[in-house]
């Protein structure tokens, strides 16, 4: 198993992000296919502020370069990516067009 971790910001407006909270409480079983479909087994998401922090675990084929070709020809991810954007924020260091930005692990307890 792989093990990612993510960050985007959210637009600082506290009626969006409650509103972007209400949605993955209950994200479109499509979006759950489509994730699951990907080879990632786990995620989680949490917030603070303006700020998120998405876990992944996946299973050892996973690619993120083909996870985005199968979203990029999916109807219904294009959607939810669509309507999501709504709420988000690219991190200052984001490239132009790009969401989750993957963080790298500087510490781990054994």
């Amino acid at each position: 198993m792989q093990r990612f971790c993510l960050a985007l910001d959210l637009i600082d407006d506290q009626d969006l992000i409650a509103e972007y909270i209400d949605f993955h409480r209950n994200v479109w079983p499509e979006i759950q296919k489509s994730i699951k479909d990907s080879g990632i087994q786990n995620m989680e998401i949490y917030h603070i502020g303006d700020r998120l922090f998405m876990i992944m675990e996946t299973n050892a084929g996973f690619s993120f370069e083909e996870k985005a070709k199968f979203d990029a020809s999916n109807p219904k991810v294009q959607e939810w990516e669509t309507l999501m954007w709504k709420f988000q924020k690219a991190l200052p260091q984001a490239k132009s067009g790009e969401k989750w930005i993957l963080m790298d692990k500087i510490f781990e307890l054994k």
